[in-house]
């Protein structure tokens, strides 16, 4: 791995060394030695090389796989105060919340930066959070004096990847950005909408199942609450199938009205009161 050593400080620079010999061997020479190194070696592939040493590189010679060996050299970097002329890498925010300053001058230069301050217990205090300096904006010394008053350390220093050759495959790997924290994230953000997903399409695996069986079984309770049980239904039915002995009772006030009807004994009694009228 052809790795950048630029504006690392030479603690820095042992230090970091010390934690990783287990895993690699950093190498420190003069560009034209580290070409003729790599015209050495014997192989066309590792020639392209070249084109990406400049002053300021070593070599970190390893047997660990290349983006694991640069995982291990993200991981050994030291934060550090701003600099006048620098770039910031990333958006530079001010928390609220109180500080260490007492009132002052150091009241006018938090407002120059914008922030909104107060003076809580003797000391300032930042009532808003609020981005100072955006990402790619040029920091000036006001802004890296402030910075460093408030401890804030917005830039790392230590060995930079530039290119990974893979003796096995005889690859050439550029642009290699590790950020573990920011992978894991995406990890986890990438496998909670897949899990999501998969659960809406009822896509079977041992990561759905527990919930799919949930679900059908809320499903099934849902559709027994809305179906009549066997006993209901049953005495719904006795209910309203009228029973032999409530026909014969319905039949009996018909009989007794054929009873009522007068017979022809009757009539003929009457015949002689009509005639001595």
């Amino acid at each position: 791995m052809i790795v950048s050593i630029k504006s690392l400080p030479s603690k820095q620079f042992q230090d970091i060394k010390k934690s990783i010999r287990e895993q690699a061997t950093i190498q420190v020479a003069k560009k034209n030695i580290l070409i003729r190194a790599l015209k050495a070696f014997g192989k066309e592939s590792i020639l392209q090389l070249d084109k990406h040493i400049d002053d300021g590189c070593a070599f970190a010679i390893s047997n660990t796989e290349g983006y694991e060996l640069a995982g291990l050299i993200s991981k050994n970097k030291t934060p550090v105060f701003a600099k006048a002329g620098q770039e910031a890498p990333e958006d530079i925010e001010v928390k609220d919340g109180p500080t260490d300053l007492m009132p002052g001058p150091a009241i006018s230069e938090l407002g120059a930066l914008g922030l909104q301050v107060a003076v809580e217990d003797g000391k300032i205090s930042i009532k808003k959070s609020k981005v100072v300096i955006n990402k790619g904006q040029t920091i000036n010394a006001a802004s890296a004096s402030i910075l460093q008053k408030l401890n804030i350390q917005p830039f790392t220093i230590g060995l930079e990847p530039v290119a990974i050759y893979d003796i096995e495959s005889e690859k050439i790997y550029t642009d290699i950005k590790i950020d573990p924290e920011e992978t894991a994230t995406n990890l986890r953000e990438s496998a909670s909408k897949a899990l999501g997903f998969a659960q809406k399409i009822a896509y079977y695996a041992k990561e759905t199942i527990g919930y799919l069986l949930a679900k059908a079984n809320t499903n099934a309770e849902h559709l027994n609450k809305l179906q009549p049980s066997e006993e209901t239904h049953s005495e719904e039915t006795k209910t309203e199938t009228p029973s032999k002995e409530s026909k014969e009772t319905e039949e009996k006030p018909k009989e007794e009205s054929k009873d009522e009807t007068p017979s022809e004994e009757s009539k003929t009694e009457d015949k002689p009161k009509e005639q001595e009228k």
